[in-house]
């Protein structure tokens, strides 16, 4: 899975680094030490996040790589963790839980379900069953166990999350879970075709794009 933002790089008193804007912890759903490779730019490298605490991550920039690169400047930056595992699944790309031509709204019935309620819409499926196969219940939900529950469905989605981080002018795809800002913790929603799909607020035709932290497009 690959995680996209766009950043400056920073001058701190161990050297060069990237704020990475998300909580790696929720995100990745990895702690500790994380290996990743990076892309800069055109540039790429390997290297261990470093920890800044509360699961929150920066890229170290050596000497050397920055040779290559300017603090002034603002780049397009794309990790990915080089360590990652995989479910086995009854479904695949080629045959899929359903083919997604439609959203039915599924309202969570108390906070912390936001994540299994979208998985719910995407598969077709209850909110109880969607529960059972992603085995995580209120406020467990983070983006890497949707990701491994479209996965487990079958559905094709980009390798990549998007940071849009509040620019009103993102045009999101045709079908996406949205990450919306709420705390340290991210709310979850589904766009389809135009219109949003709130666990909370349930169908929705206008959506506030501020609130968008970033998304994951689900391909159809």
């Amino acid at each position: 899975m690959k995680y996209t933002f766009y950043k400056e790089i920073e001058k701190g008193e161990n050297g060069a680094f990237i704020e990475i804007p998300f909580n790696v912890w929720e995100i990745c759903q990895r702690e500790g030490e994380v290996p990743v490779k990076v892309k800069v730019g055109d540039t790429i490298f390997v290297c261990n996040l470093e920890p800044k605490g509360g699961g929150y991550y920066n890229i170290p920039v050596k000497v050397e790589i920055m040779g290559q690169l300017s603090f002034e400047k603002e780049y397009k930056v794309t990790f990915r963790i080089t360590k990652t595992s995989t479910e086995d699944s009854p479904y695949s790309t080629s045959n899929p839980i359903r083919k997604i031509d439609h959203i039915d709204c599924v309202l969570q019935p108390h906070d912390g379900l936001c994540g299994q309620s979208c998985v719910a819409m995407l598969a077709g499926i209850s909110l109880e069953e969607t529960i059972n196969i992603m085995h995580c219940s209120e406020w467990q939900a983070t983006i890497a166990k949707i990701i491994g529950a479209l996965n487990y469905f079958g559905f094709e989605h980009s390798e990549e999350i998007i940071y849009t981080l509040g620019n009103p002018d993102v045009k999101l795809p045709k079908c996406a879970v949205i990450l919306e800002k709420m705390g340290r913790f991210s709310h979850y929603l589904v766009t389809f075709d135009g219109k949003y799909y709130d666990p909370n607020l349930g169908v929705m035709e206008h959506y506030d794009l501020t609130k968008v932290k970033g998304y994951l497009e689900v391909l159809v």
